[in-house]
């Protein structure tokens, strides 16, 4: 029997005009569109629909805006949408919970939004950045983190095999570079981001995001959410949100989650949202791993 999970992304996979077309060709969409800029208190579809790339990439706009694309087009799917197990990748988190049924709609929205919010603070107290490793093994590339001292550098994503990226203060990624470099990473990528997302740095975003969790419902899912801080099944609507808390400075697991799936007997991955990026990442880690687009 066909196992299915289904996977949602996060910030970076937001594309000018996304969503336009389920507005405009679906009523149950438009409505949930509608109710999110009603929530949100301004208009994100006119940025989502209309803006420019620029626009979409402000924190406040982009988590909300991916957030959205992906789960209405998990809503709109009504039964087709029957998920032996779930995860997202960081944001994504919120998306496959809410999709899922731990969360409502409206709490997930807002939940969302002040994540991002909370981030976008975080990222203006203490100047990080990340970047990408690739063509190394995860050990070593956490082992030479941890060599540099006087400075925060971490495993932030393990997005697949040979590619780890990496978080920490904007002088500990520069040497953590020169390091992995000299010790043999085929390349080393700084990135285009806001800050030192999964890392220490984001603590004030985390115990700021941490309120507002704790003071969310949560329900049990309708199949098992993997969540990024371990890797593992989750149904208790208490440690949903446990570890929900801990994700803004814990890495994302994707690597493991993906292979601890298939170790659980999911044969296909459907991936929810915008563009292809989970399915790379997917097939990189099990090429022989089915995908889908929903």
């Amino acid at each position: 029997m066909d196992q299915k999970a289904y996977v949602f992304p996060g910030q970076g996979s937001q594309s000018e005009g996304m969503g336009k077309e389920l507005y405009e060709s679906n009523a149950h969409a438009k409505d949930l569109f509608e109710q999110a800029n009603e929530i949100l208190g301004w208009r994100i579809t006119d940025i989502m629909f209309g803006g420019t790339k620029e626009d979409l990439t402000q924190t406040k706009v982009t988590q909300p805006a991916v957030f959205l694309d992906s789960i209405v087009r998990a809503k709109i799917a009504g039964s087709a949408f029957q998920p032996a197990a779930a995860a997202g990748h960081s944001l994504g988190e919120f998306t496959a919970l809410c999709a899922a049924g731990a969360l409502s709609f409206e709490d997930a929205l807002r939940l969302v939004s002040q994540r991002a919010f909370a981030m976008q603070k975080a990222c203006e107290l203490t100047e990080g950045t990340m970047a990408a490793v690739l063509g190394m093994e995860d050990a070593l590339v956490e082992e030479i983190c941890k060599s540099i001292e006087n400075e925060i550098v971490v495993a932030a994503n393990y997005n697949s095999p040979g590619q780890l990226v990496i978080s920490g203060s904007r002088k500990g990624i520069d040497i953590a570079v020169t390091k992995l470099t000299e010790a043999g990473a085929k390349r080393v990528l700084v990135l285009p981001v806001g800050g030192a997302f999964h890392s220490p740095l984001m603590q004030p975003a985390q115990d700021e995001l941490a309120q507002a969790i704790l003071a969310t419902a949560f329900n049990v899912p309708m199949c098992p959410v993997y969540q990024n801080v371990h890797a593992l099944p989750v149904t208790s609507p208490d440690e949903i949100r446990k570890n929900l808390v801990s994700q803004l400075t814990a890495p994302v697991r994707w690597t493991q989650t993906i292979e601890n799936m298939i170790a659980g007997g999911i044969t296909t991955f459907v991936e929810v949202g915008t563009g292809a990026v989970l399915r790379g990442l997917i097939r990189k880690i099990n090429k022989d791993a089915l995908t889908e687009a929903l």
